[in-house]
């Protein structure tokens, strides 16, 4: 990825830079062990956090530099 590349949110027409990641999976679709991800910025974390926790699906949230540099992106 290139360093002008601005990841967004991906709440519904939020077009703010992404801060976090929430790592999640479907148990009646994935693997234990796959992660989905969704981008977040401040403002939309804790409501996409919700409907993801709610429905059982959120398994991590993590800072988006941290997830980068876990990923070697």
């Amino acid at each position: 990825m290139s360093e002008d590349t601005t990841l967004i949110c991906s709440a519904k027409g939020c077009r703010a830079p992404a801060e976090w990641v929430l790592a999640w999976n479907n148990p009646k679709l994935h693997t234990p062990e796959r992660r989905k991800t969704w981008l977040a910025c401040a403002e939309h974390r804790e409501t996409l956090s919700q409907f993801l926790g709610v429905r059982g699906f959120l398994k991590d949230v993590v800072a988006l530099a941290e997830w980068q540099e876990r990923e070697g992106a």
